[in-house]
């Protein structure tokens, strides 16, 4: 049952005022990193050399630029997207939400001021072209930003090779002009292949555009650079002496900025919610299965969520940090954390996360004790960074804990962690959302098992024509002018009463 507001405030303000803390937050952040790490000097330099640097994954920027600089960078992207959340007429929901965390999470490792831009951009054109909504469909442009390497690959790399020199910028006629055609090229291709991904996972990956854009990317990077035998793209290998002596990991700064901004999560969301835990307490009781939490629980109680989750997994970090050696607080340590609260209002809550980090776990024990049986060495552990960030990703895979069960979920982590380290080689790191596509194939791999032998499970899903959750993982398709009204007339049934359009809720999300 549907809860009713104890706040005055909308969802849509609520999400907004999420983006604009994070985005004070950030700023906050950075210039505290820069008195932290005495770099103030060199902030903004350090951020046009991130801005400059091609950043297939995964690309430390805390390596490249600095803890601040990393932290501006990430500001400032921020605030691009609050600029649009807040300026476009409409509402942002829930989807508007996991795209915004998508952007600022990978300003650490990836997606830059500068790569950020085109991409974000360009599903515009599609979106004027065939007259949709831009501020239903905002997600759609922040979801594309996960393109960002191609774009530094194409300005900076990919048509000089050899040439190429850390920090300095050779921009070359060709390299412009296949920035911009694979801009444009987005633009219509982005927005048409998110509703086929989501088909074959049958919403049992959050990360809908990870599988999406994993497989596109796979075609892109295979034609771009096997093809044409170009030399594949690696990370830029830079020292900074200011990283290193910190032995590369800012725990301390990390922890203080996540222990202040993910209680202050909590307790907001808990004023709110008129001071009361009531709708986080039905939260965390369903299975995340195409839901909607912002529309069913409310925006308050997805607050609460947002600082329990975000406490959850440093929790986490910090406990695999504390027992196996490996990454500790990096730029993409930081990235996932805030990566891990992605859909913390359509899916994931604590009660479906553990078990996918469980499953974790699991592989390490299980690769731990095989090859002590074989006399060999283990030569990575589950503090490894490949493997913090594809735990991150995987909790994507939480409806299959709600729906299957925890030892379906542990089985989900198993599998996704055992493929983590080998996927993003198919697209060449220029996917961001590579742990979404380990995720997708995971789903791909495990649920046919699933539905075959648990199969009354399978008939417990029910698919109601007209969904609310669909303009989560595609385009909003309100047409303005005649279109609609043509639209709104095919929605008339046999007695002349209007069935449920995509913006209304069936009635599965009513009960």
């Amino acid at each position: 049952m549907k809860q009713t507001d104890r706040t005055s405030l909308s969802n849509s303000a609520i999400i907004n005022g999420i983006a604009v803390f994070f985005t004070i937050a950030l700023f906050i952040a950075s210039y505290h990193a820069a008195t932290y790490t005495y770099e103030a000097g060199r902030v903004f330099h350090d951020w046009y050399t991130i801005m400059i640097t091609p950043c297939p994954l995964v690309t430390d920027y805390l390596e490249v630029g600095g803890l601040s600089s990393a932290f501006l960078n990430a500001g400032a992207c921020s605030l691009v997207c609050v600029m649009f959340m807040i300026g476009l007429k409409g509402e942002s929901h829930a989807n508007t939400l996991a795209g915004y965390f998508l952007v600022i999470a990978h300003c650490f490792y990836g997606l830059n001021l500068l790569t950020m831009l085109p991409c974000f951009l360009a599903p515009f054109i599609y979106l004027r072209c065939h007259k949709l909504d831009f501020k239903n469909n905002l997600h759609i442009c922040m979801f594309t930003t996960s393109f960002g390497p191609f774009i530094s690959e194409f300005l900076f790399r990919y048509t000089q090779q050899e040439e190429y020199v850390f920090g300095e910028v050779r921009l070359t006629a060709a390299g412009i002009a296949l920035a911009a055609g694979f801009v444009i090229m987005l633009g219509f291709i982005v927005p048409a292949i998110l509703p086929g991904a989501h088909a074959w996972h049958k919403g049992y990956n959050l990360y809908n555009g990870g599988l999406a854009f994993g497989i596109f990317g796979f075609f892109l990077y295979n034609f771009l650079y096997k093809t044409m035998e170009v030399a594949p793209p690696v990370p830029v290998e830079h020292f900074n002496v200011v990283y290193e002596y910190f032995d590369r990991s800012f725990d301390m700064f990390a922890n203080r900025f996540f222990f202040i901004v993910f209680p202050l999560c909590i307790y907001v969301g808990y004023v709110l919610d008129g001071r009361s835990f009531e709708n986080y307490n039905r939260l965390i009781c369903d299975t995340g299965h195409r839901s909607d939490f912002a529309a069913n629980y409310g925006m308050p109680a997805c607050l609460v969520n947002i600082g329990w989750v975000g406490l959850m997994f440093v929790f986490y970090l910090n406990l695999i940090m504390m027992f196996t050696e490996g990454a500790g607080y990096t730029g993409p340590t930081i990235g996932v954390v805030l990566a891990a609260l992605t859909f913390t209002a359509m899916g994931q809550h604590p009660k479906n996360i553990w078990p996918i980090l469980a499953g974790y776990l699991l592989l390490y024990l299980a690769a731990m004790l095989l090859c002590r049986l074989t006399g060999r060495e283990i030569g990575w552990t589950i503090s490894t960074q490949a493997y913090i960030n594809g735990a991150a990703f995987a909790t994507g895979l939480c409806p299959i804990v709600g729906h299957y069960g925890i030892r379906a979920g542990a089985a989900a982590g198993f599998l996704c962690a055992s493929m983590c380290t080998a996927t993003s080689a198919l697209h060449g790191g220029l996917v961001l959302y590579n742990g979404g596509f380990t995720a997708g194939i995971t789903a791909l791999i495990l649920l046919p098992i699933l539905e075959h032998y648990i199969s009354e499970k399978r008939g417990e899903v029910k698919y109601p024509p007209f969904m609310k959750v669909s303009s989560m993982i595609a385009l909003v398709e309100q047409i303005s002018g005649g279109a609609q009204k043509q639209a709104k007339g095919k929605a008339q049934n046999a007695s002349g009463q209007p069935e449920p359009s995509v913006q209304q809720e069936s009635p599965e999300e009513k009960a």
